[in-house]
C-alpha cells in the first residue's frame, strides 16, 4: 500500500527505483496501480506502469497503458517510444513505426529516435518487399537452396563430424563439450542437422502421442532461452538424454540467452539420434518476429549466415505444437482456448507450418496463461487468452485428460501448481537473463502413476556474452 500522506510520484518512484534493481517489475506494476488509483489523470503513471508491463512481456497491457497516457498527454514522448515497443513486441511494425515518427517530430535531434525510425522503417520495407514477391504455391524452400555437397570441410576444423552423414553418441558429446570451449560446428554439419530434423518433423502430426511404460522415468523441461550453460547443468543433474532417459523440452529454445545456437543444436542432435525418446514443442519464441527481435536472427547471421537463418524459420516451423503422456496429460508451450469444447482431435488437425496467427487454436497454444480466477480474461501479452482454474477442469473432463504442463511464464522457484493442481507451469531458465534471480526447474514422472516431481536449481556461470547480445536495437524501450 502507499503510505497516507504520501505524494504518489514520490513513493512510487523509490519504489521502481528499489525493485528495478532486482528486476521485479511485479512490484513496480503494483506500485503505478495504486498510484493510478490515486489520482488516474497522470500519464507519466501509465507510462512508467506501461515500461514494467513491456519488462514482464506483457505486451498487451503495455499497449494499452501506453495508449492512456498519450490520451492525457499526447506530448508524452515516452508514450511514444513504450507503444512502439509494445507494437515491435506484437509484430505490428507499420503501427511502430507510426509512433517512432511520432517522436522524430518532436525531438529532431534524438540520435537513438532517429536509428529507432530507421531500423523500424527498413523491416516494414522489407516485409512489404518480401510480401510483393511471395507466391505461395511456387516460393522455393530454403531447404532446396542448400548445396551441401560442394560444402568444403577446411583441413583445419578439428570439431565435431557427422559419422556417415549421421549424428551419433560420440558425436554429440563431442559437440556439447565443443560449444562449451567457445567454438562453433562446421557450417555443412550444421545445415545437415537442419535438413534432416525439418524431414523428421515435417513426418509428424501437430499433437504427439507419447507412450511412457510403468515405472520408467520421463523428464520435461520448460524454456530454455539460449541459456546454454544451464541446459548443460540440466544434463549434469538428471543425465543425457538416452533411450532410458527420454525428455521433452517444451518450446523457447531460443532467443534472449546469447548462447542460442548452441541450444538449438544439441537439442536437435538428440532428437536425430533419439527420434522416439526425445521431443519438442514450439514455443511463441520458435517465430520469425520473435527471433528478429530478441537475438535468435542476429546470432545465427553473426556465428553463420542469413540464408541459416531462414532455414531456422522454415524448421521451427514444422515443430509439434502439443505432447500427450500416455493418453493422460497434455503438455503444450502456452495453454488453453478462448473457445470451449477443443478437442484433442482438433488440435491433431491443426495446419502448423506457418507464422503463428494472432488467434485460434495454434496462437493460444503458444501465447495462452493460466489466471486464478473463473473464467477468461484478454491476455495481458496482448496475444492468447487467459483461462480460470473452471476452463481447465473443463477442458480435461471432456478430453478424459488428468492434468496439464506449460511453460511460458517466469516463476521465482522454476515452477508452479495452479487450478488445484491441474495446472502446472514448469520455466527451465535459472535466473533468466541475468537479472530476475528465479531458480529453474524441470519435472520427471513415470509412466504408471505420472506423479510429477519437481526438480530445481540456481543458475551456474557462463561466459562473459551478455544475455540480449544480439537483439534487436529497436529493444531500447526507455
Amino acid at each position: 500500500m502507499l503510505p497516507r500522506g504520501r505524494d504518489p510520484v514520490f513513493v512510487v518512484n523509490i519504489g521502481v527505483n528499489d525493485v528495478g534493481k532486482e528486476q521485479e517489475f511485479d512490484k513496480a506494476i503494483d506500485f503505478y496501480t495504486q498510484a493510478i488509483e490515486l489520482n488516474p489523470t497522470v500519464s507519466v503513471y501509465y507510462g512508467n506502469r506501461s515500461f514494467a508491463y513491456l519488462k514482464s512481456e506483457y505486451f498487451g497491457s503495455a499497449l494499452n497503458d501506453a495508449s492512456k497516457a498519450l490520451e492525457l498527454d499526447k506530448n508524452y514522448v515516452k508514450g511514444y517510444y513504450r507503444r512502439a515497443g509494445a507494437y515491435m513486441s506484437l509484430g505490428k511494425f507499420k503501427l511502430a513505426l507510426k509512433d517512432f515518427e511520432m517522436v522524430t517530430k518532436a525531438c529532431p535531434n534524438d540520435k537513438d529516435a532517429k536509428m529507432k525510425f530507421t531500423e523500424c522503417n527498413k523491416i516494414v520495407r522489407r516485409m512489404a518487399f518480401e510480401k510483393a514477391i511471395a507466391v505461395d504455391d511456387c516460393r522455393k524452400s530454403v531447404a532446396d537452396t542448400i548445396d551441401l555437397e560442394n560444402m568444403c570441410i577446411e583441413e583445419d576444423y578439428t570439431g565435431p563430424q557427422l559419422e556417415n552423414g549421421k549424428v551419433t553418441d560420440s558425436f554429440i558429446k563431442e559437440l556439447m563439450q565443443n560449444f562449451k570451449d567457445g567454438k562453433k560446428l562446421h557450417r555443412k554439419y550444421a545445415y545437415k542437422i537442419l535438413l534432416d530434423v525439418k524431414e523428421m518433423f515435417k513426418k509428424q502430426p501437430s499433437l504427439i502421442d507419447i507412450h511412457v511404460p510403468d515405472g520408467k522415468k520421463f523428464t520435461i523441461c520448460g524454456d530454455i532461452h539460449g541459456q546454454y550453460y544451464d541446459l548443460l547443468n540440466i544434463f549434469q543433474l538428471n543425465g543425457l538424454p538416452s533411450e532410458s532417459n527420454p525428455y521433452l523440452f517444451n518450446g523457447d529454445f531460443v532467443d534472449r540467452g546469447s548462447f542460442s545456437v548452441e541450444c538449438i543444436f544439441t537439442l536437435f542432435s538428440f532428437k536425430l539420434l533419439y527420434p522416439n525418446h526425445f521431443f519438442m514443442s514450439r514455443g511463441n519464441h520458435e517465430s520469425q518476429t520473435m527471433n528478429q527481435m530478441y537475438g535468435f536472427e542476429g546470432e545465427v547471421k553473426a556465428k553463420y549466415s542469413s540464408q541459416m537463418a531462414d532455414l531456422f524459420t522454415e524448421v521451427f516451423n514444422w515443430l509439434p505444437l502439443a505432447h500427450c503422456v500416455n493418453n493422460r496429460v497434455l503438455i503444450m508451450h502456452g495453454g488453453l482456448f478462448s473457445q470451449d469444447d477443443v478437442t484433442l482431435d482438433e488440435i491433431r488437425k491443426v495446419e502448423r507450418n506457418r507464422q503463428p496467427p494472432e488467434e485460434g487454436i495454434m496462437c493460444e497454444l503458444l501465447w495462452s496463461d493460466p489466471q486464478p480466477q473463473k473464467g477468461r480474461s484478454p491476455s495481458k501479452r496482448g496475444v492468447g487468452t487467459q483461462f480460470g482454474p473452471d476452463v481447465t477442469k473443463n477442458f480435461l473432463e471432456l478430453n478424459k485428460l488428468e492434468y496439464i504442463i506449460r511453460s511460458h511464464e517466469v516463476k521465482p522457484e522454476g515452477y508452479e501448481v495452479a487450478h488445484d493442481g491441474l495446472c502446472l507451469t514448469v520455466f527451465s531458465a535459472p535466473n533468466y537473463c541475468d537479472t530476475m534471480g528465479n531458480k529453474g526447474a524441470f519435472i520427471t514422472t513415470e509412466g504408471k502413476t505420472l506423479k510429477p516431481k519437481f526438480v530445481t536449481y540456481e543458475a551456474v556461470p557462463h561466459p562473459n556474452v551478455k544475455p540480449m547480445a544480439y537483439a534487436s536495437n529497436l529493444l531500447g524501450f526507455i
